[in-house]
């Protein structure tokens, strides 16, 4: 090893020590940095590995945040910059974002399109928000939008704008459904998520955000969402989710059934924080046939997949469908808030102020979100996802044989998901081996120690998620396999 890169080290083992001192020093903000398509950042030729974490940031959020933060317990990291698919934090360590703002930066940190898009905007003296004014960032928004939908999807089609999450546009879309067909139930699945907020959290499928509340929506009925891996039925394959498919079909059909026609039923073509669970193409074929002989308008929720995520522009069109309503929100926005959802104009009785927001005329988001849409259609990176998403699976697939942890590995385009499992203790005659939380979370923070950000997820967060921008280029992805891999190894002789 090299004087420079010994030298490096010991700056990454002092980083306690810089901690330290930084609960005394306010670190300056970063500089600009530039952005390529792809990044193309030399690989170290030493593996960054860093002992410890935390730093005056971290020290100030607990004091002052609110206990229901999430990501910094898991994640000990103040980021002060970053470019592509690569962020620094405030002590000068490197990492590779497989997290990527939960799937919003779809083009990564600081991409020029996005940059110059924002600046551009900016040099024009534009109104940062207008409600739901038209303007021409606005106007050229929606077209670049409707542009990348199926044509047939389109032109009979409509948009509103939400507030700036995803959960709202959640919240507008069963608002929109009820009030088109007078009617108040909703059907959603097992493990899905829709959000945080009263009415998106009614519909998703984990318990524990639920217990300390009251109130939510008592008219919605959960169904079996169909997985491979812990099939409901015991069976798997084409064979669970044919079955899964005719049990939805006869407690629809079924006037003892208890459940009442639905106003809608809400699903994800790839379930995200339920562990990365892609449905298959034939059950959504199936799932959108019978609701639509039924009159039941049927919402895909792609927050998370919109914009190339699964290897085509939209996940709905693996199967070759047209949903009802279409909700979208992260990457539509190119990285800044902004969620809509479009839908069939068949279905547009709101009167007016039916669903407001002060921030759904966000401009610089419209401005980011339509350069981000072009770029991502005119360098085909849906496309690119699909490639380096099948490369990233056969990888993290062989890593799998030879790590006796991982019960899984499954997704769709750079959406993949890695199920961590205990095969020691007992389980259930004919099912998979129980999750190993405890594990998965031991392997996040070795990850994380060799400069590699992954976010956990599915039945007791025993998923390790893999979310990396859709500028990934193949040095990268062998990257993130062998830094994964590295953590598995640290972990397994741990746990």
């Amino acid at each position: 090893m090299s004087q420079e890169s010994l030298h490096s080290e010991r700056n990454f083992i002092d980083a306690g020590a810089i901690a330290a001192q930084s609960k005394i020093d306010v670190l300056q903000s970063s500089e600009p940095l530039n952005a390529s398509d792809v990044d193309s950042s030399p690989e170290p030729a030493w593996r960054p590995f860093y002992p410890t974490f935390g730093n005056a940031y971290l020290d100030r959020q607990e004091a002052i945040e609110s206990n229901a933060r999430t990501y910094p317990r898991r994640l000990p990291l103040a980021l002060k910059s970053g470019r592509g698919v690569r962020v620094r934090d405030v002590e000068g360590r490197e990492y590779i974002d497989c997290l990527a703002g939960a799937g919003a930066l779809a083009l990564g940190h600081n991409h020029a399109v996005v940059v110059d898009a924002i600046q551009s905007a900016l040099s024009e003296e534009i109104p940062f928000q207008t409600l739901d004014l038209p303007t021409p960032l606005k106007d050229r928004f929606i077209g670049d939008l409707f542009e990348s939908l199926p044509p047939e999807f389109a032109k009979n089609f409509k948009i509103q704008f939400c507030g700036p999450s995803g959960a709202d546009a959640i919240e507008a879309a069963l608002k929109l459904v009820k009030t088109a067909t007078g009617r108040r139930g909703i059907v959603a699945f097992h493990g899905a998520y829709h959000g945080m907020t009263h009415g998106a959290l009614s519909v998703s499928g984990e318990s524990v955000p639920k217990i300390a509340l009251s109130g939510l929506s008592a008219e919605v009925q959960f169904l079996p969402y169909p997985l491979d891996y812990r099939c409901p039925f015991g069976l798997g394959g084409d064979a669970g989710a044919d079955m899964g498919a005719r049990y939805i079909e006869t407690m629809l059909d079924d006037p003892n059934s208890g459940v009442l026609l639905p106003a809608g039923m809400i699903v994800e073509a790839v379930q995200g924080e339920g562990g990365v669970n892609p449905a298959p193409d034939e059950w959504l074929r199936k799932i959108r046939s019978m609701t639509k002989r039924r009159g039941i308008p049927l919402i895909m929720d792609e927050v998370q997949t919109g914009l190339g995520r699964t290897g085509r522009f939209y996940a709905f069109e693996h199967a070759a469908i047209t949903p009802d309503v279409l909700v979208l929100s992260k990457a539509i926005g190119g990285g800044l808030p902004l969620s809509a959802i479009v839908y069939h104009r068949d279905l547009d009785d709101w009167k007016p102020g039916a669903h407001a927001g002060t921030f759904r005329g966000n401009q610089l988001a419209f401005a980011a979100g339509a350069a981000t849409i072009r770029h991502i259609r005119d360098r085909a990176l849906d496309r690119h996802a699909a490639e380096m998403g099948r490369n990233m699976l056969a990888a993290l697939r062989s890593v799998a044989t030879q790590a006796r942890c991982v019960g899984d590995v499954r997704g769709r385009g750079l959406m993949i998901g890695v199920e961590i499992v205990d095969r020691d203790a007992v389980g259930s005659l004919g099912h998979a081996p129980p999750p190993f939380p405890n594990l998965a979370r031991q392997i996040q923070h070795e990850c994380l120690r060799r400069g590699l950000i992954v976010e956990l997820g599915g039945r007791q967060g025993a998923v390790v998620r893999f979310l990396p921008p859709l500028i990934a280029s193949e040095a990268d992805v062998d990257a993130i396999v062998d830094r994964f891999q590295e953590a598995v190894r640290a972990a397994e002789t741990v746990c």
